[in-house]
């Protein structure tokens, strides 16, 4: 069983930045591929980013590419999404979540999910 706790969403304005963090309550955490996905009003959860369990390797998708960088510390059992050059399409719940399926991209192959932060980005 892994909880996952996210915080630091918020209220930011276009080309401003947030840092979403993500602290992970498990005794195996090298064990998962984490990942990042984002919901909007209306529209299905997608995948923003996942990150290996070395933290060696990330993907990201086309649309947050360049703008978005997650990491991973280990020792500390937390994931960070660094989010830059924010853009009102960016605005969604944001949820970490974490699998032990390899790397994924898809919602369904993610064990663990945390309850989500709000990020708004006003224009």
């Amino acid at each position: 069983q892994v909880h996952l706790l996210e915080s630091g969403g918020g209220l930011v304005q276009a080309g401003g930045s947030l840092r979403l963090s993500c602290a992970a309550s498990t005794r195996t955490f090298t064990r998962y591929t984490m990942g990042w996905f984002r919901q909007a009003p209306g529209k299905e959860r997608e995948f923003v980013v996942y990150i290996n369990w070395s933290g060696s390797t990330t993907y990201y998708a086309d649309s947050v590419k360049g703008r978005l960088t997650m990491a991973r510390d280990n020792a500390k059992n937390t994931v960070s999404l660094q989010m830059n050059s924010l853009k009102p399409e960016d605005s969604a719940i944001y949820y970490c979540a974490a699998t032990d399926y390899g790397l994924q991209t898809t919602v369904l192959m993610y064990n663990y999910w945390g309850q989500g932060t709000q990020v708004t980005v006003s224009s």
